[in-house]
């Protein structure tokens, strides 16, 4: 099946959004599975082209509106990935986190403690692999 504009787009957001290293990593690791394979091939053009490459709003403040949703429903593998991302559009651990408590007020404390934890460990190895302290 021939890849449309929009899938080209997705593909090239999704690239930006996580680095090469991490497309292709999970290319090996997840995505060389027929079924994801499909599941991959659908978001990257309806999410990551169609929606991602939208006008209105600029990448960074996409990548926060994902960590905010992934924080409110408690999604821990997808609050890693978009905690990731963040960073990648220049959000600092200290603004994420602090989203993160302001969310406490209104989504409850222990899902922000779950969140907080990954965020912890996301920043952590974030650091490790970007050689930052």
């Amino acid at each position: 099946m021939p890849e449309s504009e929009l899938y080209k787009k997705g593909a090239a957001m999704r690239r930006q959004l996580m680095g090469d290293a991490a497309v292709e990593k999970s290319a090996r690791e997840i995505y060389s599975d027929p079924v994801m394979k499909k599941f991959i091939d659908v978001a990257t053009e309806t999410v990551f082209g169609a929606l991602w490459t939208r006008p209105g709003l600029d990448t960074k403040t996409r990548a926060l509106l994902c960590v905010v949703s992934d924080t409110c429903m408690g999604r821990e593998p997808e609050l890693e990935l978009h905690l990731r991302m963040a960073l990648r559009q220049g959000w600092t651990e200290d603004e994420l986190i602090e989203v993160m408590l302001h969310l406490s007020g209104y989504i409850g404390v222990p899902i922000i403690r779950e969140s907080m934890m990954v965020a912890s460990r996301v920043f952590k190895e974030y650091r490790e692999e970007t050689g930052q302290k």
